[in-house]
């Protein structure tokens, strides 16, 4: 039998766990992610652009978001923090997230990564 990771891998879809205590995060203003760094940012989610990317914004500006291959799994006006890493290549900054943290603590982390 699979693991759940195992299972939510296989089928590309996230994986969800329940609210936890987590360790408080540092997290950077949107303007001030750099790239080829992991970062943690929190925002609202402002469009969603594609299946698999939306756009976050905070007081200081916007980056868009890669989650790919999953769906988004946050709302327009939904306040989450995305932790993951900003694409160190040309054009305009992106995160690849490698987890989304729900206002209500639910954590939906990604298995693919990216860097």
């Amino acid at each position: 039998m699979k693991t759940l990771a195992a299972l939510a891998l296989a089928l590309a879809i996230p994986l969800v766990t329940s609210p936890i205590a987590a360790q408080p995060v540092a997290v950077t203003p949107i303007a001030e992610a750099q790239r080829g760094t992991m970062v943690t940012v929190r925002g609202t989610v402002e469009r969603i652009t594609d299946e698999d990317e939306f756009r976050l914004a905070d007081a200081s500006g916007t980056i868009r978001v890669y989650v790919g291959p999953n769906w988004v799994p946050a709302d327009v006006g939904e306040v989450v923090t995305v932790s993951g890493f900003v694409d160190d290549g040309l054009g305009p900054r992106e995160i690849y997230a490698r987890t989304l943290t729900r206002a209500d603590g639910t954590v939906v982390a990604f298995e693919r990564r990216y860097d």
